[in-house]
């Protein structure tokens, strides 16, 4: 434990220095999104040096204790050791719904009258879920009440450009600018957590939830983003569409042609999204001399990259089925996400005080909508979505 919070301490701090000499070096202020995340940064450093503290208190507590029993030094690392089996065995008793008196000394109580033993409480592993980094490439506007973004088609507001001869007049044709509304939508998450709980744990339970909290918010915003949902359309309206010739496959020939929907300018920083079965599915695919298209690249984001392209994957994406819109091919900045209130999380350590509780709340109020179809493609499945 010691060592991955250390670790997660100097990647951390690694960051914010990261952030600060950018900002030093182009010589200008920080930025909004820059200032909040230097915030949380500061934040999840505080709590982790007192994570570290607390334990270390507690290590040493409990060392004193075992020598003044007089056990010799050399059995005192046994004597945790059996300490530890003992817990786990009690743990797992309690998973199959044996528990004795004897096992229910080990174990503490959690907020819905579960146990979790001391050595396992140091030892929980959140489960983790793939997140692709649209939100982060998305273009973000951090401004209050509705937004309209001018939008200026090249393709249907063409400027006439033709030989001419001296002293005729030109003909004219005035491109004319369309509009993107974003206004915003309220979301919020409330999570409680037993006072119990936070009194019998050795570690941070509140920073805990506070982070999951944060983690399960961004967990949904990608979701929107991906999927649309509400009143948040997000990239489900976008109409730079390849159409799949099948409703569960692929074939090499429909990537290459999607890739190929998206105009040279914009492929610079063009990346793939997609669920991780659909991936999957993707590394048997070879083009017309025999190589494979996904093939292993150590300096991708998650070590793929299809057609010279990073792959991201994300638990948010439906996988090949009827209907779906498989595959994200683009330059994610096509897509625009207006925040009107920052992400805010808050601990409300009084308000729920009857209910011997602490309560967790976030907010965020934000709307998403394509800014630049060209930018940004999506493979649809053949097909028709089941109904619900």
């Amino acid at each position: 434990m010691e060592k991955e919070l250390m670790e997660k301490k100097n990647d951390l701090i690694t960051r914010a220095e990261e952030v600060l000499n950018s900002a030093k070096e182009e010589k200008r202020e920080l930025t909004d999104a820059e200032a909040q995340e230097l915030a949380e940064i500061r934040d999840n450093v505080r709590r982790i040096m007192k994570t570290l503290e607390i334990k270390g208190e507690f290590d040493k507590m409990e060392g004193n204790a075992l020598e003044k029993e007089g056990l010799p030094k050399n059995e005192v690392k046994q004597e945790e050791e059996t300490r530890a089996l003992e817990e786990e065995k009690a743990f797992e008793d309690y998973i199959r719904g044996v528990v004795t008196n004897e096992r229910a000394a080990n174990m503490t109580l959690t907020d819905n009258g579960a146990v979790i033993p001391t050595t396992i409480a140091n030892r929980i592993i959140k489960k983790v879920y793939d997140i692709s980094p649209i939100l982060e490439r998305s273009s973000k506007y951090n401004v209050k009440g509705n937004l309209e973004l001018p939008y200026y088609d090249v393709e249907t507001q063409t400027i006439n450009v033709g030989w001419a001869t001296e002293f005729q007049e030109l003909e004219s044709n005035v491109g004319k600018f369309d509009s993107i509304s974003l206004t915003g939508y309220l979301a919020g998450a409330l999570s409680l957590v037993s006072r119990s709980l936070i009194n019998n744990s050795q570690f941070d339970i509140v920073g805990f939830v506070v982070d999951e909290m944060a983690y399960s918010i961004h967990r949904f915003i990608e979701n929107t983003l991906l999927n649309g949902s509400g009143s948040v359309t997000g990239l489900s309206t976008l109409t730079n569409v390849k159409n799949a010739a099948a409703s569960t496959t692929l074939t090499a020939d429909e990537l290459i042609e999607a890739q190929g929907q998206v105009k040279d300018v914009y492929q610079g920083n063009a990346i793939w999204i997609m669920s991780t079965a659909t991936r999957d599915a993707l590394r048997l695919l070879k083009d017309n001399v025999g190589r494979y298209l996904l093939n292993d690249d150590i300096t991708a984001p998650f070590g793929k990259v299809l057609l010279g392209k990073p792959v991201y994957v994300s638990d948010n994406m439906p996988d090949m089925a009827a209907g779906e819109n498989a595959i994200y091919y683009g330059d994610m900045t096509g897509l625009a996400t207006k925040f009107s209130e920052d992400m805010n999380i808050q601990v409300l350590r009084e308000k729920y005080a009857t209910q011997h509780a602490v309560g967790v709340v976030g907010w965020l109020e934000f709307d998403s909508k394509v800014e630049n179809a060209q930018k940004i493609v999506t493979i649809k499945m053949a097909g028709t979505k089941p109904s619900l």
